[in-house]
C-alpha cells in the first residue's frame, strides 16, 4: 500500500504532538511548503522525506521512494512512476520475514499499572531481539475476568490512561497487539488493541460473547460485528478473540479478506481435555483456509479458574510447528524451535501443575505471607501439603497436627514424617482440654440426646478455630483440604474442616486424589505409602471409616461425575449399573448440601462442571432427580 505525504505528516503530528506551525518552526520547513504537504498539493522533497523518516524512526529509503512515486503520479510522469514503483517493490521484497513474539502472559486482575509495566518490559525486549510484532492474550491489560470492576468509571479511566502510556513508551520499531476492554459511548467491548508507530491503528471488538460455565460476557460487553485485518512487515494479519474461533462465522468472514496469518487472543481456562479440543478446531481452520494460525493464551490462576497457556503455532497445512509449555509464563518468537518438553504430558501431570499454579497465584496475588495446613495423617491433607510446598516453597508452609483421642498412632507418625520429608515447619496442638470444655459447657443441652455427629463436628470446629487464629496472627492463608467427592455429598463440617481461604482439591474427586498422590510420589517420595493404602477415615469417632457413611469412592465418584458433570438423571445413572436406591440417596445428598458449598472456600476448576461460580443451583429447592 503506497503512503502519501499527507499520511506521513499525520504520523509526524501524532509522534511529536506538534501543530503544523510548530513542525515548520522546529524543523526548519518553509510554512508555504508545509501547507502544500498538508493539503496534498505537493509531495515531500527528498530532504524533508529523509527528515520525516528520522522523526518517525523508519527506513528513509521507504519514505523517499513513496514520495518520489507520489510526485511522479501527481505530475503525470509515467516513466518515473514505473521506476519508483519498482524501487518500492524491491524495498519490500527484500524485507525479512515477519517475526512475531508470543507473550504467554500472567496478568493480575485490576493491577492495570503493573500489568502495563510487565507488558512494556516484554515489548522492549522483543523489539531489541528484532521482533516486528508482539502479541499478548485477551484482556491482558486488566486480567481476566475483571467482572463488575468493568462497571466502575475509574477502572476504565485507568485502562485508557495506561493504553496512552503504552503508546508513548514503546519502541517505534515494533507493533503491539493486546487485549483490553474499550468503550464507545454507552457500549463496552472486549477488544484487541493494535498499536503501530506509537499510535492506536486499529481496535477490534470480540464478536462472539460466551455466556456459559464461568463466563458472563453478555453481562458486560456488546458484541462487535466487523472483521479486523492489519498489515505488518507486508503480511496481512487477521485477528480473533477467544470465543470467535469456536464458531465458524467470524473466521470464515475473516479469511475471505485474503489474510496470511490469523492470530487468536485468548483467556481460555484449563479444563481436562480442552487443549486437544482447541488444537483440533484450529488445525481444521488452518488447513481449510490455508492460513498460518497463532493461538496465544493467558497463563496463571485467578480465583476459581486457572489459565494453562499452551499457546501454539500452526502452518497453512494445519501442522503443529510450535507448542509452548503449559502452566508457564513465557515470551518467545513464533519462528523459534519448539520449546515444548519431550516429556509426555499425562492427565495427572497437567492437573497437578494446574493446582500448583492456582495455589501459588492465589496466595501471592492476595499478598499472604505463607500457608497453614491442618495435617491429619490422611491422604487429602498430605496431597494439599505437597501442592503448597511445590507452589510457594517449604519455608513458607506451616503444618499443624491437632490430635484428639480418636487420632491413631499411624496418623501421628505419618503427619510428622510428611512434614519432615518436605522440610516444613511442623507443630502439634493437643485439643483434648478444648473439646472437654465445649462438652462441659453444652452437657445440659445434650443430656438424654441420642448419639449423632454433633460431638464429632465440635472436634473439627475446634481445629478450624485454631487454624484461623494462627492465620490471623501470622497472615498466612489456611488451605482447606476437602475434595470434590466430600463437598458433593456434604461429608465435611461447616466451620470445621471446611475452614480456609482456598481449597486446592475442591474440584478433585477422591479417586483422582489417589492418582495425584501417586504421581507426586514419582517425582519424590513425600507421601508415606500407608497414607495412600490405608482406608480413609475422618477419625472423629472410634474405628470410624468413610465407607461407614459412603459407598466405595470408585462407585461414589462415578455417580457424582454422571450427575454433576454429565447432568444425568437418577434413572440414567442406574442404567449404567448402579443401584437405583443408592443413586437416589447420593443425588439427594448432593442437592441437600448446596448450602454448605455456598460457604466453602474457592478452589481451582479442572472439570467440565466445578462447584463454584459455574454451578448455580438454588440452595432452597425440592427438585428430585
Amino acid at each position: 500500500m503506497n503512503k502519501k505525504t499527507t499520511e506521513y505528516l499525520a504520523m509526524v503530528r501524532e509522534k511529536t504532538g506538534f501543530s503544523d506551525y510548530k513542525i515548520a518552526k522546529n524543523y526548519g520547513i518553509n510554512q508555504s511548503n508545509l501547507s502544500k504537504y498538508s493539503s496534498g498539493k505537493a509531495a515531500l522533497s527528498e530532504t524533508h522525506a529523509w527528515l520525516f523518516a528520522n522523526i518517525l524512526e523508519i527506513d528513509p529509503s521507504e519514505v523517499v521512494a513513496h514520495t518520489k512515486y507520489e510526485h511522479a503520479i501527481n505530475t503525470g510522469n509515467k516513466v518515473k512512476a514505473i521506476f519508483w514503483q519498482e524501487q518500492l517493490n524491491k524495498i519490500f521484497s527484500s524485507s525479512e520475514p515477519i517475526k512475531i513474539q508470543i507473550a504467554q502472559f500472567n496478568a493480575i486482575v485490576g493491577d492495570i499499572s503493573k500489568n502495563t509495566q510487565k507488558m512494556l518490559t516484554l515489548i522492549t525486549e522483543a523489539a531489541d531481539s528484532g521482533a516486528h510484532l508482539i502479541v499478548f492474550p485477551e484482556m491482558c491489560l486488566t486480567g481476566y475476568p475483571p467482572e463488575d470492576l468493568l462497571f466502575r468509571d475509574g477502572f476504565m479511566l485507568q485502562v485508557e490512561e495506561e493504553i496512552d502510556s503504552l503508546c508513548d513508551s514503546i519502541p517505534v520499531s515494533i507493533s503491539v497487539l493486546f487485549g483490553a476492554p474499550s468503550r464507545n459511548d454507552d457500549s463496552l467491548f472486549n477488544s484487541a488493541i493494535c498499536i503501530q508507530k506509537n499510535r492506536i491503528s486499529h481496535v477490534y471488538h470480540k464478536q462472539e460473547l460466551p455466556n456459559y460455565g464461568v463466563f458472563d460476557e453478555k453481562r458486560y460487553f456488546s458484541p462487535g460485528d466487523e472483521s479486523f485485518v492489519f498489515e505488518c512487515q507486508q503480511t496481512k494479519i487477521g485477528v480473533l478473540i477467544c470465543e470467535d474461533q469456536w464458531l465458524q462465522g467470524p473466521i470464515a468472514k475473516l479469511c475471505h479478506l485474503d489474510v496470511d496469518i490469523v492470530i487468536s487472543l485468548n483467556a481460555s481456562p484449563f479444563q481436562t481435555g480442552k487443549h486437544q479440543d482447541r488444537l483440533n478446531i484450529c488445525k481444521n481452520y488452518a488447513s481449510e483456509f490455508e492460513i498460518s494460525y497463532i493461538y496465544v493464551n493467558m497463563v496463571g490462576g485467578q480465583d476459581e479458574v486457572v489459565f494453562d497457556g499452551n499457546s501454539f503455532v500452526l502452518d497453512s497445512k494445519g501442522s503443529l510447528v510450535k507448542q509452548l509449555p503449559e502452566f508457564r509464563e513465557l515470551s518467545c518468537l513464533h519462528s523459534e524451535d519448539s520449546l515444548q518438553s519431550t516429556e509426555p504430558i499425562t492427565l495427572e501431570k497437567s492437573i497437578y501443575s494446574a493446582l500448583v499454579l492456582a495455589t501459588r497465584d492465589y496466595i501471592q496475588k492476595n499478598s499472604f505471607e505463607g500457608a497453614l495446613i491442618g495435617l491429619s495423617g490422611g491422604i487429602d491433607s498430605a496431597l494439599t501439603l505437597a501442592i503448597a510446598v511445590d507452589a510457594i516453597g517449604a519455608e513458607n508452609v506451616h503444618a499443624i497436627m491437632m490430635p484428639y483421642q480418636f487420632t491413631s498412632t499411624m496418623s501421628l507418625e505419618d503427619s510428622e514424617l510428611q512434614a519432615l520429608s518436605h522440610g516444613v515447619n511442623f507443630s502439634s496442638i493437643d485439643i483434648h482440654s478444648m473439646i472437654d470444655s465445649f462438652n462441659e459447657s453444652l452437657k445440659d443441652f445434650f443430656e438424654d440426646s441420642f448419639r449423632d455427629s454433633t460431638k464429632e463436628n465440635i472436634q473439627a470446629r475446634v481445629r478450624g478455630v485454631l487454624l484461623m487464629a494462627l492465620s490471623n496472627k501470622h497472615h498466612k492463608i489456611v488451605l482447606a483440604t476437602g475434595n470434590k467427592s466430600e463437598m458433593a455429598v456434604g461429608y465435611a463440617t461447616l466451620y470445621g474442616d471446611m475452614c480456609g481461604g482456598f481449597a486446592p482439591l475442591k474440584d478433585i474427586s477422591k479417586t483422582m486424589v489417589y492418582q495425584l498422590a501417586n504421581y507426586r510420589n514419582k517425582l519424590s517420595r513425600v507421601i508415606p505409602d500407608r497414607v495412600i493404602t490405608r482406608s480413609p477415615s475422618a477419625e472423629l469417632a472410634h474405628n470410624q471409616l468413610d465407607q461407614d457413611s459412603l459407598p466405595p469412592y470408585d462407585i461414589l465418584d462415578d455417580i457424582l461425575m454422571r450427575f454433576v458433570e454429565m447432568k444425568q438423571s437418577a434413572n440414567q445413572i442406574s442404567e449404567q449399573g448402579h443401584d437405583l436406591e443408592l443413586v437416589k440417596k447420593i443425588t439427594s445428598m448432593i442437592l441437600n448440601n448446596e448450602f454448605k458449598r455456598r460457604q466453602s472456600a474457592p478452589g481451582p476448576k479442572i472439570s467440565s462442571n466445578a462447584f463454584g461460580r459455574e454451578r448455580r443451583y438454588p440452595i432452597t429447592s425440592k427438585f428430585q432427580p
